[in-house]
């Protein structure tokens, strides 16, 4: 497995085949967040075919919004998301930021266990109608 930086047609086409998306965002969504503010997209790669991905970019002064991110279900659990995380905390690190700020749903279990054992604290929970909607906020404090 290789992570390179990549481009947003690539990450849309991955988003595409993650089953969680219900309605994954169109290009034009990652465009609107990426434009004019330092930002990072990453992909995982098997050999030559995409399998996850991890898109962020600076939302505050000292922060850095990990945005979207997932890996293809038949590559799950070997290490991919971790990677991928890894690789941004770094790059994230080394241009100076503090914090990385996280948001995911309720039901998505899987992703809330993966930021809790990387460290994350939850700061904020926003209410939905349904408890398995309501979205939480989490951060993780980036050593020097």
């Amino acid at each position: 497995m290789r992570i390179e930086t990549s481009d947003i047609a690539t990450v849309v086409q991955l988003s595409q085949q993650i089953p969680e998306f219900k309605d994954p965002y169109p290009a034009a969504e990652y465009e609107k967040r990426c434009h004019h503010v330092p930002h990072l997209i990453l992909v995982a790669y098997e050999q030559t075919t995409p399998i996850g991905f991890k898109v962020g970019y600076e939302r505050e002064q000292g922060s850095f919004y990990s945005w979207m991110g997932a890996v293809l279900p038949q590559y799950r659990r070997k290490g991919v998301a971790q990677a991928l995380a890894n690789y941004q905390e770094e790059w994230a690190r080394a241009k100076g930021y503090d914090t990385i700020i996280f948001k995911t749903r309720n039901r998505l279990k899987a992703m809330l266990t993966f930021t809790i054992n990387n460290d994350f604290n939850i700061f904020r929970v926003e209410e939905r109608t349904k408890i398995e909607e309501y979205r939480i906020w989490l951060q993780k404090k980036l050593l020097p």
